[in-house]
Protein backbone atom coordinates (compact mmCIF):
# COMPACT_ATOMS: atom_id res chain seq x y z
CA UNK A 1 0.00 0.00 0.00
CA UNK A 2 1.39 3.42 -0.70
CA UNK A 3 1.89 6.38 1.68
CA UNK A 4 -0.65 8.43 0.31
CA UNK A 5 -3.30 5.93 0.53
CA UNK A 6 -2.16 4.98 4.08
CA UNK A 7 -2.55 8.67 5.33
CA UNK A 8 -5.64 8.83 3.15
CA UNK A 9 -7.03 6.19 5.31
CA UNK A 10 -5.49 7.18 8.92
CA UNK A 11 -7.16 10.49 8.19
CA UNK A 12 -10.51 8.95 7.91
CA UNK A 13 -9.92 6.89 11.05
CA UNK A 14 -9.09 9.93 12.66
CA UNK A 15 -12.11 11.70 11.16
CA UNK A 16 -14.39 8.79 12.25
CA UNK A 17 -13.37 8.75 15.77
CA UNK A 18 -14.18 12.01 16.07
CA UNK A 19 -17.46 11.60 14.72
CA UNK A 20 -19.11 8.64 16.46
CA UNK A 21 -16.48 8.35 19.48
CA UNK A 22 -14.89 4.97 17.44
CA UNK A 23 -10.60 5.55 18.03
CA UNK A 24 -8.01 4.75 15.56
CA UNK A 25 -7.43 1.80 17.44
CA UNK A 26 -10.94 -0.28 17.08
CA UNK A 27 -12.53 1.16 19.90
CA UNK A 28 -14.41 3.17 21.59
CA UNK A 29 -13.34 6.13 23.67
CA UNK A 30 -16.18 5.65 26.41
CA UNK A 31 -14.72 5.80 29.71
CA UNK A 32 -16.36 4.62 32.70
CA UNK A 33 -17.56 7.69 34.59
CA UNK A 34 -19.70 8.14 37.94
CA UNK A 35 -23.40 10.17 38.05
CA UNK A 36 -24.43 10.02 41.32
CA UNK A 37 -24.51 6.42 43.22
CA UNK A 38 -23.98 4.45 39.46
CA UNK A 39 -21.16 3.93 37.07
CA UNK A 40 -22.26 4.84 33.75
CA UNK A 41 -19.98 3.44 30.53
CA UNK A 42 -21.52 3.56 26.09
CA UNK A 43 -24.15 6.21 28.25
CA UNK A 44 -25.98 3.22 29.97
CA UNK A 45 -25.51 1.77 33.39
CA UNK A 46 -22.69 -0.40 34.36
CA UNK A 47 -22.86 -3.05 36.82
CA UNK A 48 -20.58 -5.90 36.51
CA UNK A 49 -18.89 -9.04 38.05
CA UNK A 50 -15.42 -9.63 38.27
CA UNK A 51 -12.31 -11.21 39.91
CA UNK A 52 -9.08 -10.66 41.51
CA UNK A 53 -5.81 -11.13 39.35
CA UNK A 54 -3.26 -9.51 41.05
CA UNK A 55 -0.28 -11.61 39.06
CA UNK A 56 -1.64 -10.50 35.34
CA UNK A 57 1.38 -8.30 34.55
CA UNK A 58 3.67 -11.42 35.88
CA UNK A 59 2.15 -14.01 33.39
CA UNK A 60 1.93 -11.10 30.66
CA UNK A 61 5.70 -10.22 31.03
CA UNK A 62 8.09 -11.15 28.06
CA UNK A 63 10.27 -11.89 30.90
CA UNK A 64 11.39 -14.94 33.48
CA UNK A 65 7.51 -14.98 34.77
CA UNK A 66 5.90 -14.52 31.51
CA UNK A 67 3.23 -17.41 30.10
CA UNK A 68 1.47 -14.98 27.63
CA UNK A 69 -0.21 -18.77 26.57
CA UNK A 70 -1.90 -19.02 29.57
CA UNK A 71 -2.78 -14.99 30.18
CA UNK A 72 -4.70 -15.58 27.10
CA UNK A 73 -6.10 -18.82 28.15
CA UNK A 74 -7.12 -17.16 31.29
CA UNK A 75 -8.86 -13.94 30.00
CA UNK A 76 -10.67 -15.93 27.34
CA UNK A 77 -11.61 -18.09 30.10
CA UNK A 78 -13.44 -15.08 32.08
CA UNK A 79 -14.77 -13.35 29.31
CA UNK A 80 -16.78 -16.81 28.86
CA UNK A 81 -17.54 -16.43 32.63
CA UNK A 82 -19.21 -13.00 32.24
CA UNK A 83 -16.23 -11.65 34.47
CA UNK A 84 -15.21 -8.30 32.58
CA UNK A 85 -13.66 -6.16 35.53
CA UNK A 86 -10.52 -7.43 36.84
CA UNK A 87 -8.16 -5.92 39.97
CA UNK A 88 -4.38 -6.12 38.66
CA UNK A 89 -1.33 -4.87 40.63
CA UNK A 90 0.56 -2.55 38.83
CA UNK A 91 2.96 -1.54 41.71
CA UNK A 92 5.15 -3.81 43.82
CA UNK A 93 8.74 -3.12 45.59
CA UNK A 94 11.44 -4.98 46.03
CA UNK A 95 11.21 -6.28 49.90
CA UNK A 96 13.32 -6.85 52.34
CA UNK A 97 10.22 -9.26 53.52
CA UNK A 98 10.63 -13.46 52.76
CA UNK A 99 6.93 -13.82 52.04
CA UNK A 100 7.04 -10.88 49.75
CA UNK A 101 6.68 -11.61 45.76
CA UNK A 102 9.78 -11.92 43.83
CA UNK A 103 10.84 -10.47 41.66
CA UNK A 104 9.02 -6.85 41.96
CA UNK A 105 8.15 -3.78 39.61
CA UNK A 106 10.62 -1.40 41.25
CA UNK A 107 13.91 -3.07 41.85
CA UNK A 108 14.49 0.30 43.99
CA UNK A 109 13.13 3.84 44.34
CA UNK A 110 12.66 4.73 40.46
CA UNK A 111 14.11 1.47 38.90
CA UNK A 112 11.69 -0.67 37.36
CA UNK A 113 11.57 -4.24 35.94
CA UNK A 114 10.71 -3.32 32.14
CA UNK A 115 9.73 -7.09 31.69
CA UNK A 116 6.98 -6.33 34.11
CA UNK A 117 5.50 -3.13 32.76
CA UNK A 118 5.40 -4.72 29.34
CA UNK A 119 3.36 -7.25 31.03
CA UNK A 120 0.78 -5.20 32.25
CA UNK A 121 0.95 -3.35 28.85
CA UNK A 122 0.51 -6.76 27.03
CA UNK A 123 -2.61 -7.92 29.63
CA UNK A 124 -4.29 -4.52 28.76
CA UNK A 125 -3.94 -4.69 25.56
CA UNK A 126 -5.63 -7.81 25.74
CA UNK A 127 -8.02 -6.89 27.77
CA UNK A 128 -9.50 -4.33 25.90
CA UNK A 129 -9.87 -6.71 23.11
CA UNK A 130 -12.41 -8.74 25.19
CA UNK A 131 -14.15 -5.31 26.13
CA UNK A 132 -12.59 -5.84 29.27
CA UNK A 133 -11.77 -2.81 32.19
CA UNK A 134 -8.94 -3.33 35.21
CA UNK A 135 -8.52 -1.45 38.31
CA UNK A 136 -5.25 -0.94 38.60
CA UNK A 137 -3.67 -0.47 42.39
CA UNK A 138 -0.94 1.39 42.99
CA UNK A 139 0.59 0.45 46.41
CA UNK A 140 -0.12 -2.39 49.12
CA UNK A 141 -0.55 -1.62 52.96
CA UNK A 142 0.48 -5.17 53.61
CA UNK A 143 4.14 -6.83 53.00
CA UNK A 144 3.19 -9.30 50.08
CA UNK A 145 4.11 -6.78 46.87
CA UNK A 146 6.51 -5.02 48.74
CA UNK A 147 4.82 -1.58 48.71
CA UNK A 148 4.34 1.33 52.15
CA UNK A 149 6.63 -0.91 54.72
CA UNK A 150 9.77 -1.04 51.48
CA UNK A 151 8.68 3.24 50.59
CA UNK A 152 9.67 4.00 54.11
CA UNK A 153 12.88 2.05 53.78
CA UNK A 154 14.31 3.40 50.98
CA UNK A 155 13.19 6.93 52.71
CA UNK A 156 14.40 6.17 55.97
CA UNK A 157 17.88 4.39 54.97
CA UNK A 158 17.01 2.06 57.84
CA UNK A 159 15.97 -1.49 58.36
CA UNK A 160 11.67 -1.96 58.53
CA UNK A 161 10.24 -3.90 60.46
CA UNK A 162 9.26 -7.81 59.68
CA UNK A 163 6.06 -9.24 60.78
CA UNK A 164 7.76 -12.35 60.96
CA UNK A 165 10.18 -11.18 63.50
CA UNK A 166 9.18 -12.53 66.90
CA UNK A 167 10.01 -9.87 69.25
CA UNK A 168 7.85 -7.64 67.44
CA UNK A 169 5.34 -9.07 64.97
CA UNK A 170 2.28 -7.90 63.01
CA UNK A 171 1.46 -4.91 65.13
CA UNK A 172 4.65 -3.30 64.75
CA UNK A 173 4.76 -4.29 61.29
CA UNK A 174 1.01 -2.16 60.97
CA UNK A 175 2.20 0.47 62.87
CA UNK A 176 5.30 0.98 60.77
CA UNK A 177 3.30 0.57 57.71
CA UNK A 178 1.19 3.30 58.55
CA UNK A 179 3.95 6.02 59.20
CA UNK A 180 4.17 5.94 55.52
CA UNK A 181 1.37 8.06 55.07
CA UNK A 182 3.58 11.04 57.16
CA UNK A 183 6.42 10.49 55.08
CA UNK A 184 7.46 12.95 52.68
CA UNK A 185 10.03 11.29 51.29
CA UNK A 186 8.39 7.87 51.08
CA UNK A 187 5.47 9.25 49.69
CA UNK A 188 7.94 11.11 46.81
CA UNK A 189 8.90 8.24 45.31
CA UNK A 190 5.65 6.66 45.32
CA UNK A 191 4.17 9.99 43.64
CA UNK A 192 6.90 9.22 41.39
CA UNK A 193 6.04 6.17 40.43
CA UNK A 194 1.98 6.89 40.02
CA UNK A 195 3.84 9.54 37.13
CA UNK A 196 5.64 7.07 35.50
CA UNK A 197 2.35 4.58 35.29
CA UNK A 198 -0.12 7.09 34.46
CA UNK A 199 1.72 8.84 31.54
CA UNK A 200 3.17 5.62 30.31
CA UNK A 201 2.88 4.48 26.48
CA UNK A 202 1.58 0.79 25.98
CA UNK A 203 4.59 -0.47 24.21
CA UNK A 204 2.49 -3.27 22.59
CA UNK A 205 -0.98 -0.88 21.33
CA UNK A 206 0.50 2.66 21.43
CA UNK A 207 -1.84 3.94 23.97
CA UNK A 208 -1.20 6.30 26.88
CA UNK A 209 -2.34 4.75 30.15
CA UNK A 210 -3.95 7.86 30.48
CA UNK A 211 -6.11 7.97 27.39
CA UNK A 212 -6.88 3.45 27.63
CA UNK A 213 -10.66 3.08 28.30
CA UNK A 214 -9.67 -0.15 29.05
CA UNK A 215 -8.24 1.43 32.72
CA UNK A 216 -11.49 1.92 35.02
CA UNK A 217 -9.94 3.20 38.34
CA UNK A 218 -6.35 4.07 39.73
CA UNK A 219 -6.71 2.56 43.20
CA UNK A 220 -4.59 4.30 45.92
CA UNK A 221 -2.85 1.47 47.13
CA UNK A 222 -4.51 -2.40 48.64
CA UNK A 223 -5.86 -1.84 52.03
CA UNK A 224 -4.37 1.07 53.52
CA UNK A 225 -4.93 1.48 57.19
CA UNK A 226 -3.64 3.75 59.96
CA UNK A 227 -2.20 0.82 62.02
CA UNK A 228 -3.49 -1.28 65.03
CA UNK A 229 -6.53 0.13 66.76
CA UNK A 230 -5.16 1.61 69.35
CA UNK A 231 -3.21 4.96 70.26
CA UNK A 232 -0.91 4.10 67.72
CA UNK A 233 -3.37 3.70 64.81
CA UNK A 234 -5.24 6.85 65.92
CA UNK A 235 -2.48 8.79 65.66
CA UNK A 236 -2.00 8.05 62.31
CA UNK A 237 -5.59 8.91 61.25
CA UNK A 238 -5.25 12.28 59.81
CA UNK A 239 -2.26 11.64 58.20
CA UNK A 240 -4.36 8.78 55.77
CA UNK A 241 -7.01 10.86 55.38
CA UNK A 242 -4.51 13.81 54.08
CA UNK A 243 -2.82 11.28 52.04
CA UNK A 244 -6.46 9.77 51.03
CA UNK A 245 -7.53 13.36 49.43
CA UNK A 246 -4.01 14.44 48.66
CA UNK A 247 -3.00 11.76 46.24
CA UNK A 248 -6.41 11.19 44.77
CA UNK A 249 -6.22 15.01 43.61
CA UNK A 250 -1.97 14.68 42.27
CA UNK A 251 -3.75 11.69 40.34
CA UNK A 252 -6.93 12.85 38.39
CA UNK A 253 -4.36 15.94 38.34
CA UNK A 254 -2.72 13.79 35.75
CA UNK A 255 -5.54 11.87 34.52
CA UNK A 256 -8.84 13.89 33.56
CA UNK A 257 -10.38 10.45 32.27
CA UNK A 258 -10.16 7.81 34.84
CA UNK A 259 -11.79 7.10 37.92
CA UNK A 260 -10.08 6.73 41.26
CA UNK A 261 -10.53 4.81 44.34
CA UNK A 262 -9.27 3.77 47.91
CA UNK A 263 -8.91 -0.17 48.17
CA UNK A 264 -9.75 0.06 51.67
CA UNK A 265 -11.35 -2.66 53.18
CA UNK A 266 -14.07 -0.30 54.85
CA UNK A 267 -15.01 -0.34 58.68
CA UNK A 268 -13.16 -2.96 59.41
CA UNK A 269 -9.52 -1.08 58.46
CA UNK A 270 -9.98 1.04 62.33
CA UNK A 271 -12.55 0.16 65.34
CA UNK A 272 -15.39 -1.05 62.92
CA UNK A 273 -15.99 2.32 62.22
CA UNK A 274 -18.24 3.53 60.09
CA UNK A 275 -16.91 7.01 60.74
CA UNK A 276 -13.65 5.91 59.54
CA UNK A 277 -14.96 4.61 56.34
CA UNK A 278 -16.62 7.78 55.71
CA UNK A 279 -13.83 9.88 56.40
CA UNK A 280 -11.50 7.69 53.60
CA UNK A 281 -13.94 8.41 50.88
CA UNK A 282 -15.31 11.37 51.46
CA UNK A 283 -13.08 13.66 49.34
CA UNK A 284 -14.27 14.87 46.34
CA UNK A 285 -11.43 13.15 44.47
CA UNK A 286 -12.23 9.81 45.39
CA UNK A 287 -14.99 8.87 43.07
CA UNK A 288 -16.47 5.49 44.79
CA UNK A 289 -16.73 3.54 47.54
CA UNK A 290 -14.73 0.27 48.10
CA UNK A 291 -15.04 -2.73 50.74
CA UNK A 292 -13.43 -5.91 51.34
CA UNK A 293 -15.00 -9.11 53.25
CA UNK A 294 -12.65 -12.08 54.99
CA UNK A 295 -14.60 -14.18 57.25
CA UNK A 296 -11.99 -16.42 58.09
CA UNK A 297 -9.48 -13.39 58.65
CA UNK A 298 -11.77 -11.71 61.08
CA UNK A 299 -12.77 -15.00 62.78
CA UNK A 300 -16.12 -15.66 61.82
CA UNK A 301 -15.32 -18.83 59.63
CA UNK A 302 -13.67 -21.73 60.48
CA UNK A 303 -12.98 -24.18 56.89
CA UNK A 304 -12.94 -27.37 59.27
CA UNK A 305 -16.08 -26.26 61.21
CA UNK A 306 -18.40 -25.14 58.17
CA UNK A 307 -21.56 -26.63 58.95
CA UNK A 308 -21.49 -24.62 62.78
CA UNK A 309 -19.71 -21.25 61.40
CA UNK A 310 -21.06 -20.73 58.30
CA UNK A 311 -24.48 -19.62 59.40
CA UNK A 312 -22.92 -16.74 60.87
CA UNK A 313 -20.56 -16.23 58.61
CA UNK A 314 -23.18 -15.21 56.32
CA UNK A 315 -25.14 -13.24 58.91
CA UNK A 316 -22.59 -11.21 59.39
CA UNK A 317 -21.11 -10.86 56.08
CA UNK A 318 -24.59 -9.48 55.36
CA UNK A 319 -25.06 -7.11 57.78
CA UNK A 320 -21.38 -5.74 56.66
CA UNK A 321 -22.32 -5.26 53.20
CA UNK A 322 -25.61 -3.61 54.44
CA UNK A 323 -23.59 -1.61 56.78
CA UNK A 324 -21.77 -0.01 53.76
CA UNK A 325 -24.44 0.10 51.13
CA UNK A 326 -25.76 3.01 53.83
CA UNK A 327 -22.83 4.53 53.95
CA UNK A 328 -22.22 4.92 50.47
CA UNK A 329 -25.92 6.52 50.46
CA UNK A 330 -24.29 8.89 52.57
CA UNK A 331 -21.58 9.67 50.66
CA UNK A 332 -23.79 9.62 47.48
CA UNK A 333 -21.11 7.40 45.19
CA UNK A 334 -21.14 4.34 44.19
CA UNK A 335 -20.18 1.42 46.08
CA UNK A 336 -17.84 -1.76 45.20
CA UNK A 337 -16.98 -5.09 46.84
CA UNK A 338 -13.98 -5.69 45.63
CA UNK A 339 -12.68 -8.35 47.89
CA UNK A 340 -13.86 -11.54 49.12
CA UNK A 341 -13.57 -14.91 49.44
CA UNK A 342 -13.89 -18.05 51.49
CA UNK A 343 -11.73 -21.35 51.73
CA UNK A 344 -12.52 -25.03 50.90
CA UNK A 345 -14.18 -27.65 53.22
CA UNK A 346 -11.78 -28.37 55.72
CA UNK A 347 -9.53 -26.36 54.76
CA UNK A 348 -8.35 -27.81 51.40
CA UNK A 349 -6.16 -26.30 48.97
CA UNK A 350 -6.39 -28.64 45.77
CA UNK A 351 -8.63 -27.70 42.46
CA UNK A 352 -11.31 -29.88 42.62
CA UNK A 353 -11.56 -30.09 46.36
CA UNK A 354 -14.87 -29.71 48.09
CA UNK A 355 -16.56 -26.20 47.99
CA UNK A 356 -20.07 -26.85 50.02
CA UNK A 357 -19.53 -23.85 52.46
CA UNK A 358 -18.21 -21.57 49.57
CA UNK A 359 -20.40 -22.06 47.00
CA UNK A 360 -23.72 -21.83 49.42
CA UNK A 361 -21.90 -18.41 50.76
CA UNK A 362 -21.51 -17.33 47.22
CA UNK A 363 -24.95 -17.56 46.11
CA UNK A 364 -26.30 -15.82 49.29
CA UNK A 365 -24.03 -13.32 48.83
CA UNK A 366 -24.24 -12.46 45.35
CA UNK A 367 -28.32 -12.71 45.59
CA UNK A 368 -28.06 -9.76 48.33
CA UNK A 369 -25.38 -7.82 46.12
CA UNK A 370 -28.00 -8.61 42.86
CA UNK A 371 -31.23 -7.45 44.50
CA UNK A 372 -29.42 -4.48 46.15
CA UNK A 373 -28.19 -3.36 42.76
CA UNK A 374 -31.94 -4.01 41.41
CA UNK A 375 -33.77 -1.89 43.80
CA UNK A 376 -31.68 0.85 43.26
CA UNK A 377 -28.91 0.74 46.30
CA UNK A 378 -25.17 2.13 45.05
CA UNK A 379 -24.34 -1.37 44.76
CA UNK A 380 -22.19 -1.09 41.80
CA UNK A 381 -20.21 -4.55 41.15
CA UNK A 382 -17.86 -6.89 43.02
CA UNK A 383 -14.47 -8.83 42.59
CA UNK A 384 -13.85 -11.85 44.05
CA UNK A 385 -10.21 -13.30 45.41
CA UNK A 386 -9.07 -14.73 43.32
CA UNK A 387 -8.85 -16.02 39.90
CA UNK A 388 -6.08 -19.26 39.97
CA UNK A 389 -7.79 -20.97 36.33
CA UNK A 390 -5.54 -23.87 35.04
CA UNK A 391 -2.84 -22.91 37.61
CA UNK A 392 -2.28 -25.05 40.51
CA UNK A 393 -0.27 -25.22 43.57
CA UNK A 394 3.29 -27.10 42.97
CA UNK A 395 4.11 -27.96 46.70
CA UNK A 396 3.13 -30.22 49.67
CA UNK A 397 3.27 -27.63 51.73
CA UNK A 398 0.63 -24.81 49.87
CA UNK A 399 3.79 -22.52 50.29
CA UNK A 400 4.70 -20.52 47.19
CA UNK A 401 8.22 -20.24 46.52
CA UNK A 402 10.06 -18.59 43.81
CA UNK A 403 9.55 -19.92 40.04
CA UNK A 404 6.04 -21.30 41.03
CA UNK A 405 3.19 -20.63 39.00
CA UNK A 406 0.81 -17.58 40.23
CA UNK A 407 -2.54 -18.70 41.41
CA UNK A 408 -5.00 -16.35 43.36
CA UNK A 409 -4.04 -16.10 46.61
CA UNK A 410 -0.88 -14.17 47.22
CA UNK A 411 2.59 -15.63 47.90
CA UNK A 412 2.19 -15.50 51.94
CA UNK A 413 -0.79 -17.45 51.91
CA UNK A 414 -1.57 -21.24 51.12
CA UNK A 415 -1.87 -21.76 47.57
CA UNK A 416 -5.42 -22.74 46.63
CA UNK A 417 -7.06 -21.38 49.95
CA UNK A 418 -9.40 -18.91 47.81
CA UNK A 419 -8.47 -19.32 44.64
CA UNK A 420 -11.10 -20.11 42.01
CA UNK A 421 -9.76 -22.68 39.98
CA UNK A 422 -11.21 -24.21 36.42
CA UNK A 423 -11.53 -27.55 38.27
CA UNK A 424 -14.56 -25.94 40.67
CA UNK A 425 -16.84 -26.56 38.48
CA UNK A 426 -19.30 -25.69 41.00
CA UNK A 427 -18.74 -22.20 41.88
CA UNK A 428 -17.70 -21.44 38.83
CA UNK A 429 -21.34 -22.16 37.86
CA UNK A 430 -22.39 -20.11 40.55
CA UNK A 431 -20.50 -17.10 39.25
CA UNK A 432 -20.89 -17.40 36.27
CA UNK A 433 -25.02 -17.01 36.41
CA UNK A 434 -24.42 -13.99 38.65
CA UNK A 435 -22.42 -12.45 36.23
CA UNK A 436 -24.41 -12.47 33.60
CA UNK A 437 -27.15 -11.28 35.88
CA UNK A 438 -25.23 -8.23 36.35
CA UNK A 439 -24.53 -7.50 33.02
CA UNK A 440 -28.02 -7.96 31.98
CA UNK A 441 -28.74 -5.53 34.56
CA UNK A 442 -26.48 -2.96 32.88
CA UNK A 443 -28.30 -3.45 29.63
CA UNK A 444 -31.62 -2.43 31.64
CA UNK A 445 -33.22 1.31 30.70
CA UNK A 446 -30.86 3.81 32.60
CA UNK A 447 -34.22 5.64 33.66
CA UNK A 448 -35.63 2.72 35.17
CA UNK A 449 -32.95 2.00 37.22
CA UNK A 450 -32.42 5.77 37.93
CA UNK A 451 -35.99 5.86 39.78
CA UNK A 452 -35.84 3.01 41.98
CA UNK A 453 -33.08 5.19 43.42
Amino acid sequence: MNVRVTSTIALLAVMLGACSGISIFGERDDFIKVSGTQFIHNDRPYYYAGTNLWYGCYIGSPGETGDRGRLLRELDSLNAHGLENLRVLAASEDSYIRGSIKPAIQVAAGEVDENLLIGLDFLLSEMAKRHMHAVLYLNNYWEWSGGMAVYNVWANGAPGVDPDDTTKGWPAFMNFSATFFANQKANAFYRDYIARIVKRRNTVNGRTYSEDPAIMSWQLANEPRPGTSGPEGEKNLEALYGWVDQTSAFIHALDTNHLVSTGSEGAVGFRWSSEYCIKMHQSKHVDYVTFHVWPLNWGWFDPKKFDETLPKTEQNALEYIGTHLGLARQLNKPIVMEEFGLGRDGGLCAPGSPTTARDRYYSKIFAALYDSARSGAPFAGSNFWGWGGEAKGRNADNVWRKGDPFVGDPPQEPQGRNSIFNADRSTLAVIREHAFKMRRLGAEDSVSIAERR
